[in-house]
């Protein structure tokens, strides 16, 4: 194994994992940012965030729940009016 790239390696990866967790801490953190103009957008950008994050995904299989709901309705109304036919107390 080569020692030299790997002694290497490490420490350049380290930096570099180091060096990219501040630049996401100094976008969430808003309210650092001095200037009032660049501190509202990044607030409007954290809510639209938030809103597409809130957002509900759209049901995909809607039609055929509905179009089942829809078949079992009319079977259990036929059932019904089958049974009304039925003398019970005979």
């Amino acid at each position: 194994m080569d020692m030299p790239l790997l002694k290497f390696s490490l420490p350049a990866l380290l930096a570099l994992a180091i060096s990219v967790t501040p630049a996401a801490a100094v976008e969430q953190n808003c309210r650092f940012i001095q200037a009032k103009a660049e501190r509202e957008a990044c607030y409007k950008r954290q809510e639209e965030e938030l809103a597409a994050k809130r957002k509900p995904a759209a049901p995909t299989n809607d039609g055929p729940t509905l179009e089942t709901l829809r078949q079992m309705r009319q079977d259990d109304d036929a059932v019904y009016r089958s049974i009304n036919n039925i003398c019970r107390g005979c």
